[in-house]
């Protein structure tokens, strides 16, 4: 049922018993569990959890990326599982933006290219202003003509950021977006996310393996064995990192 109260506007994204299993019978993995859980409008959300804990499944459930065996997901008060493809793929396209480990750029455009696709493909015209700003708050300005290859691991990412932001989305989902990334790079980026939410209102969910990435969100959730259990708020490394050692990270 959809938020109506404009005292508590709705959750960027929410799911609501969330069951993911794959396989069947002996050789079933059940990755979620019955997750239910919420990701508020402007803030900056972490998703931990030990390896096969489920955060990747459970982003990609949220997102519309791969339907859940049972339960519901919903993006601000558009649920998901009631959209056929055609409207899923524009809530992707027009609501969501999406920040991968693997940069996931097109090799033969160029980074502007690249950055403006999403605008391209829906046909919609690249707000000038917004474009110029995130090439230079990214870093990236002097680097637009050249693809993928010429660029180094961090401007790539910083491209496909600018991508995910072009449209200006109400949601973006980041899975692991500094895992191929050194510590200088994975700071640039971080701290620009950081800026996103706090100067813009973005609304962002990040799953991420790393203490201090996940010390830059507003609230942090755990999950383990496909399910949540716990969260913090306001998170520092070394609390991540000891929440994590008691989960048996």
């Amino acid at each position: 049922m959809a938020h109506t109260d404009p005292t508590h506007p709705s959750p960027a994204a929410r799911a609501v018993d969330l069951v993911k299993t794959y396989g069947k019978g002996d050789v079933a993995v059940r990755a979620l569990d019955g997750v239910s859980v919420e990701f508020e409008c402007g803030r900056f959300t972490a998703v931990m959890g030990p390896s096969g804990s489920g955060k990747s499944t459970l982003m990609h459930c949220m997102a519309g990326l791969d339907p859940p065996t049972s339960g519901r997901t919903f993006v601000g008060d558009h649920e998901i599982g009631r959209l056929d493809d055609g409207r899923l793929t524009e809530m992707r396209r027009d609501r969501v933006g999406f920040v991968f480990q693997a940069f996931n750029l097109v090799p033969t455009l160029t980074a502007r290219e690249n950055i403006t696709l999403p605008a391209d493909l829906a046909g919609v015209k690249v707000d000038r202003e917004w474009f110029d700003f995130l090439v230079e708050a990214l870093g990236i300005t002097d680097r637009l003509a050249h693809r993928p290859a010429q660029l180094s691991g961090g401007q790539q990412q910083r491209t496909a950021c600018a991508r995910a932001l072009i449209r200006r989305p109400e949601l973006i989902f980041a899975d692991e977006p500094t895992g191929n990334l050194d510590s200088s790079a994975s700071a640039d980026l971080l701290d620009f996310l950081r800026r996103s939410v706090t100067e813009h209102g973005q609304s962002i969910v990040m799953v991420t393996h790393d203490p201090h990435g996940a010390a830059y969100a507003d609230r942090v959730v755990f999950l383990a064995d496909g399910r949540v259990v716990g969260e913090l708020v306001e998170p520092t490394a070394d609390a991540v990192l000891d929440r994590m050692r008691r989960l048996g990270h």
